[in-house]
């Protein structure tokens, strides 16, 4: 009897200490986790901002040895005026962008984002920066022997475009197939992303994509291939993203901005890149 009883007793602890392990354990993750939160008071005490943007014609790119773009200037303007110092990672995809600012690897991702409900469910966005709109990329008649460009929406049933992979551009489309009762193939490009796609419209590889409308009239420059006219969607506002956990520093970059956005400063950064103020939010 003395021995069931000793046996049940050392039950009894093995289990008592083996929940205690994993309480312990899981309020230590906790813990981690909390610390490694990083606001508006945890980035200023360290001195430095993780942001990451996308490499393109507007937003950051390399012309010689020299590195230029809206983003990075409107980041070197943020750098100034907070005493910090940015730390600016390139990375394409925007889903590994919002990835790595949930995992807090970023603590902004500073690119054109055309926010939507699905994108707002599970982060913050700044006061619109830029807008902009989706169209259509595709070949002029010349380049397309002889068909003429799609102008109707309609005609778009059955047609396959190209995307990159896990594009803002896709629920546009779903809902553009579902407005014209008709299915639209959207083929997800792992490898390309939007230029590379613009570009291969250009060559005669694909014979859709989709691209906001500034980016693509810059490409148009030296594309003479491509037809941009015709729109894919209404005007859409663009900002940056933060963590939800994040309101601090979401409210301090919108002060920031709205200060910023009145400045002669921004008015030269905006015209050097879109070369017109039809896109500047006042």
């Amino acid at each position: 009897m003395k021995v069931r009883q000793r046996l049940l007793i050392y039950l009894s602890l093995l289990i008592v200490s083996s929940v205690a392990m994993i309480l312990l354990h899981r309020l230590s993750r906790q813990q981690k986790a909390a610390d490694l939160l990083r606001d508006y008071g945890e980035i200023m005490a360290s001195g430095e901002m993780n942001v990451v943007t996308d490499y393109n014609s507007i937003g950051y790119f390399v012309s010689g040895d020299t590195a230029l773009g809206f983003q990075l200037e409107m980041m070197r303007a943020l750098e100034e005026e907070w005493g910090i110092k940015v730390n600016l990672f390139l990375e394409n995809s925007l889903e590994d962008n919002l990835r790595g600012l949930k995992e807090q690897r970023y603590d902004l991702v500073a690119r054109s984002i055309p926010v939507n409900s699905v994108l707002r469910d599970s982060f913050a966005f700044t006061d619109p920066i830029t807008y902009n709109r989706l169209v259509l990329v595709q070949r002029k008649a010349p380049f397309n022997e002889g068909r003429e460009p799609v102008r109707q929406h309609l005609a778009l049933a059955g047609k396959r475009i190209h995307v990159a992979a896990n594009s803002p551009a896709i629920l546009r489309l779903n809902n553009l197939s579902h407005e014209i009762g008709d299915t639209i193939l959207i083929q997800e490009d792992p490898l390309y992303g939007t230029e590379q796609l613009v570009m291969m419209v250009a060559s005669g590889d694909i014979d859709f994509t989709v691209c906001d409308e500034k980016v693509a009239r810059l490409l148009s420059a030296s594309l003479p291939e491509i037809d941009i006219e015709t729109d894919i969607s209404f005007t859409q506002l663009e900002s940056w993203a933060v963590r939800r956990d994040s309101p601090v520093l979401l409210d301090s970059l919108n002060s920031w901005l709205k200060r910023f956005r009145e400045s002669p400063a921004f008015q030269r950064i905006f015209e050097k890149y879109y070369e017109s103020r039809t896109g500047f939010l006042p």
